[in-house]
């Protein structure tokens, strides 16, 4: 399998919300340095869990690859990401039911067909517009 088979793999099992499908694409203890709640932990296999809180967060839409470059154990992604807020999120626990479209990069390590570390950035203060959020304090 090649290292954008494998991303690509992961794409679709998270858009196609079929979680347990992710041990198949990302390994147990991956490393997620993609904060998805400020703050959080880089703990091994932490990701599973986020993801899982993103989905049920947001209903419609999902996280669409428009590019995918691949050089050696990387594969950097540019997608456009896509939701609505129906469901509780640690960060913003009452649905806003409001739209977001924003674009973000992620860059995976992918060792034995399997993704072994995340680093990505986005639109986090658009997302946060788009939704009504208030920024996080970093008090």
């Amino acid at each position: 399998m090649t290292n954008k088979t494998v991303v690509s793999g992961f794409f679709d099992a998270i858009n196609n919300r079929k979680l347990d499908d992710l041990p198949k694409f990302m390994a147990l203890d991956v490393i997620d340095h993609n904060k998805v709640i400020h703050g959080e932990a880089d703990e091994p296999g932490a990701a599973f869990d986020a993801f899982r809180q993103q989905l049920d967060a947001f209903g419609e839409g999902g996280m669409f690859p428009e590019e995918l470059i691949a050089e050696g154990d990387r594969v950097v992604a540019r997608l456009t990401v896509r939701g609505v807020h129906t469901g509780s999120h640690p960060r913003m626990p009452q649905p806003t039911n409001r739209p977001f479209e924003v674009e973000q990069i992620w860059i995976f390590t992918v060792r034995n067909d399997k993704i072994v570390e995340i680093r990505a950035v986005s639109d986090r203060l658009g997302m946060f517009m788009q939704l009504g959020w208030d920024w996080p304090d970093r008090g």
